[in-house]
């Protein structure tokens, strides 16, 4: 082969696989976007910058593959057709190995009170029944068949112990049949061809392994949107979950807008109203709420929880799955008899339940990168900036003998910081304008500065939505948030995002602030960081413009 050939050749394998299980995706190659979209399915997006993206490898990656339908071979041929060097032997065996784990422990249906668990071997089958954790879940055994047999309640907390010591269990027990419910969206809306593939990766053919799961889409790309095709395909009662308020009656107004399911079967089930229909939104805390008396809570708990999940519902959509609380677990453990879909722009969680979520909701179906959409003109182009400002002289000396904390505080709410908002709001004078932050009586002050309230979450619900529905109307261009708008709140129309303070560099924080202003419309959007310079707070915003160049976005600095 001459040397051009050669050259040829390897431009047409942009990938590198290093030893560290990461992956090296040239950009520029030609063969980028067909290389992209293979490796995808089992490898997780960790930077996308402008000329290399790496990807990484990992159990849950691996095994969120397979639950979606690829095998072992699908893999390691796909990483073979594209690396432009041998596949480092120690990752072709992490990769057979995780691989293998899959579908090692296989959950069917004995009968109408029995579910059986079996392993593929005789090892692992005593490795289970001996697992002193485990050994309280199981109602008997069957040594001839390696089998564990245990009750339908049990589906759930299995599976989540199960995965904790790196054993997915392949969930074959078919959906029980619920009732029909008509549900159909409205003619005139029309799915964008990558939410109808979201829809199809989730609900496959009706095929055992399908019809659950997690589908991340970035923020202002219509997730909703998905939730309800997936609900019209399945036709069945619908619960769905939500981080707040806000995010329950948003999801009820777009159910009213976008399908002809008729207004009186849509319910809430909030800390306000407790309505059940085939079609009921609720919030996360009502599942989890907390008395002071612990008797009373339990007792509301177990209320809330015994009232929801009694009912037979079809479907179960987890709103910002990313969210989900811990002790929510426990509910979703129990409604594995149901379809569960899980609805995202960032798996990241700070906790580190990623494994909880593939246990008990499913595997990731679909994942679409930001920079794929902005590129197609689906979510608006955002332009990142960090604002240094000095720390004022007055906190010099406190900043200097603080604690961690007061140290972070005091950067936090520098009073620097108002000027360059005002001068950021003059700037911006003619678009809608979000100013975020995490300290209250920071915000307060700016909100005398600009005559604008703060909304916080000890504001009332109405009051709060009024805000809102004021600046979706154009009544107002200019919102004051805490972190209750990082989540959830529909509004189209903000172009700025000013972020004044925010949580030790959260990056699942970062990614919801900018999803904001991520709806697409005729002007770029943009996006400030302002932070006081050498301060802790300039090791928290590297690790958010770190996130942030990762997913593709330009990331500039302006120096005060």
């Amino acid at each position: 082969m001459c040397y051009n050939d050669k050259m040829r050749k390897m431009e047409d394998r942009p990938l590198i696989i290093q030893t560290d299980k990461s992956l090296l995706l040239e950009v520029d190659s030609p063969a980028f976007e067909a290389c992209r979209d293979q490796i995808s399915p089992f490898a997780e997006l960790i930077r996308s910058p402008e000329h290399i993206h790496t990807y990484q490898i990992s159990g849950i990656s691996i095994w969120n593959a397979l639950g979606a339908g690829l095998t072992l071979e699908n893999i390691l041929d796909t990483l073979r057709r594209w690396t432009k060097f041998p596949i480092p032997q120690i990752v072709v065996s992490y990769i057979t190995e995780t691989a293998r784990r899959f579908g090692r422990l296989v959950l069917t249906k004995e009968d109408e009170n029995t579910l059986c668990l079996t392993a593929a071997d005789e090892a692992l089958f005593r490795e289970i029944r001996a697992n002193k954790h485990l050994c309280g879940l199981f109602s008997g055994s069957d040594s001839a068949r390696r089998a564990l047999f245990l009750s339908p309640l049990q589906r759930g907390n299995i599976k989540a112990q199960l995965i904790r010591l790196d054993y997915p269990v392949e969930d074959l027990i078919p959906f029980e049949v619920q009732q029909d419910f008509p549900v159909s969206l409205k003619p005139e809306l029309k799915l964008r061809d990558y939410q109808v593939s979201a829809v199809r990766s989730v609900l496959g053919n009706g095929e055992p392994g399908t019809g659950y799961g997690v589908v991340v889409l970035p923020c202002g790309s219509g997730k909703t949107i998905v939730g309800m095709a997936i609900m019209a395909a399945l036709c069945t009662p619908t619960l769905i979950i939500c981080p707040n308020v806000i995010a329950v009656r948003q999801w009820i107004a777009e159910l009213k807008d976008k399908t002809q399911i008729p207004p009186e079967e849509i319910g809430e089930y909030s800390g306000e109203k407790k309505q059940i229909r085939n079609i009921t939104v609720c919030t996360y805390q009502v599942l989890i709420y907390q008395s002071e008396n612990p008797d009373q809570e339990q007792q509301a708990q177990m209320n809330h929880l015994s009232i929801l999940g009694a009912r037979p519902w079809g479907l179960v959509i987890f709103d910002e799955v990313h969210l989900l609380p811990a002790p929510m677990f426990r509910f979703t453990a129990s409604i594995q008899t149901a379809h569960r879909v899980g609805m995202t722009a960032t798996l990241i969680r700070e906790d580190g339940l990623e494994r909880d979520v593939f246990s008990l909701i499913g595997p990731k179906r679909c994942d679409v990168p930001w920079s794929v959409l902005e590129q197609k003109g689906w979510i608006a182009q955002a332009l990142c900036t960090e604002v240094r400002v000095p720390l004022s002289e007055q906190d010099t000396l406190a900043y200097a003998i603080g604690s961690r904390y007061e140290k972070n505080r005091i950067a936090a709410v520098n009073p620097l910081k108002i000027d360059v908002v005002l001068e950021l709001i003059k700037r911006h004078k003619d678009e809608f304008i979000l100013i975020i932050g995490h300290y209250i009586s920071q915000l307060r002050q700016i909100g005398q500065y600009v005559d604008c309230p703060v909304i916080t979450g000890s504001m009332p619900n109405r009051e709060r939505e009024k805000y809102f529905e004021d600046f979706r109307q154009g009544r107002t261009h200019i919102l004051i948030v805490s972190r209750v708008a990082n989540f959830a709140v529909d509004l189209p129309d903000a172009s700025v995002a000013i972020q004044v303070s925010g949580i030790f560099g959260s990056r699942q924080e970062e990614a919801q602030r900018l999803g904001r202003i991520l709806r697409p419309k005729e002007r770029h959007s943009s996006f400030y960081s302002v932070i006081t310079r050498f301060s802790v707070e300039e090791e928290f915003a590297a690790n958010r413009q770190k996130f942030l160049i990762e997913q593709g976005y330009s990331y500039r600095t302006e120096e005060r």
